[in-house]
């Protein structure tokens, strides 16, 4: 189908975010070189295969926190999502936070009544925060100590102002509503986008990440996979449309929408052809949406062979004419924003074909 007015043709999974075609940037043709499902992942999010089935460079969730969001409560917060934080480039308070159900960080902020009350509590991080800048200031790395005091202050207030609804699932399926708490394979998503926009909607995290499960399909391709996608699809023109209603807690007069930037992608695509379980595989090929202020709307980059099979030259890099890869659509979503793509980058090219002119 294709949406009077679009650019952008779609397929039947497409559901809810067909409306919104005018905010996506897709980039097809992504080279991904691997079918290795934790290769993949990791190609995707930092830019680096794996070495010795290690991360090798800190993914795309850190590098924005530390750059743009480090003395935030929660810089990232990351809910199954393959985080890596590697080396010592980035500010160690954007170390993501790392949990397998969000509801883990509401458990681990109850505190029980029985042993001490909130002011003891409160008389302990009063002092923990002062011992800590006291050895920040004698300290040959502050900002670790001052991290440290940052944090604990932070936990003060979040039990105070009853933040810890934030990370409550059965408070956020009750606040947010307009996410398919009910559906098949993209329920624990859902549940994860809520989180997003309450915890942006109080400004107390920079970066959330999560992933949706549910489109391996080597056996039953076409008895699920169009349905899965659309779970997928009417979870994020859901969530758009929610960041699109709800008031940026700092800028006056604007939408969380307006400083709020999703980027959409996986490990590899399907094969073309299907297999005896009636199935499709691993096949190296991929694809990505970006959904942001500063990147073209209604607009495609990228492409393949004639057959639809394999990645494509999309642009004459400075190597010469080739397809875009994982590592260019990272560096370009972090230009985008200000920050070198060198500083935190080995690989990929800035593709100003994807943003918004100045």
């Amino acid at each position: 189908m294709r949406p009077q007015g679009s650019n952008l043709a779609f397929g039947p999974g497409i559901g809810a975010l067909a409306a919104l075609y005018d905010r996506l940037c897709i980039v097809n043709g992504l080279a991904m070189n691997t079918v290795s499902h934790p290769d993949g992942i990791a190609f995707a999010t930092t830019g680096r295969h794996l070495s010795g089935g290690r991360s090798t460079s800190s993914s795309l969730d850190a590098i924005c926190a530390s750059e743009l969001g480090a003395g935030q409560t929660f810089p990232v917060v990351s809910v199954q999502f393959p985080s890596s934080f590697v080396g010592d480039r980035l500010d160690r308070r954007a170390a993501p936070l790392m949990v397998a159900d969000i509801g883990t960080i509401s458990r681990s902020l109850t505190r029980a009544k029985l042993y001490d009350t909130a002011e003891d509590r409160d008389a302990v991080t009063a002092l923990l925060s002062e011992e800590a800048r006291s050895l920040a200031a004698r300290s040959s790395t502050t900002g670790t100590l001052d991290g440290f005091a940052l944090q604990a202050e932070g936990l003060a207030r979040m039990l105070k102002s009853g933040l810890q609804d934030v990370f409550s699932k059965g408070k956020l399926v009750q606040a947010h509503p307009e996410f398919n708490h009910t559906a098949r394979f993209a329920r624990q998503a859902a549940v994860n986008a809520a989180f997003a926009l309450e915890a942006m909607r109080r400004n107390v995290v920079r970066c959330v990440s999560f992933s949706s499960t549910g489109f391996d399909t080597h056996t039953s391709n076409y008895r699920q996979h169009a349905a899965t996608q659309q779970e997928l699809f009417d979870l994020i023109a859901a969530l758009v449309r929610s960041l699109d209603a709800t008031p940026h807690p700092t800028r006056a007069g604007k939408k969380l929408s307006d400083h709020t930037h999703l980027l959409v992608t996986s490990d590899f695509c399907r094969t073309p052809q299907i297999n005896t379980a009636m199935g499709r595989d691993h096949y190296p090929n991929n694809s990505a949406m970006v959904i942001s202020p500063r990147f073209r709307g209604n607009f495609s980059f990228g492409k393949t062979d004639p057959e639809q099979l394999l990645p494509a030259a999309a642009k004459a890099f400075r190597g010469g004419p080739r397809p875009i890869a994982p590592p260019d659509l990272l560096a370009t979503f972090l230009f985008a924003f200000g920050i070198a793509p060198r500083e935190h980058l080995r690989d990929g090219e800035v593709v100003p074909e994807l943003l918004r002119s100045p």
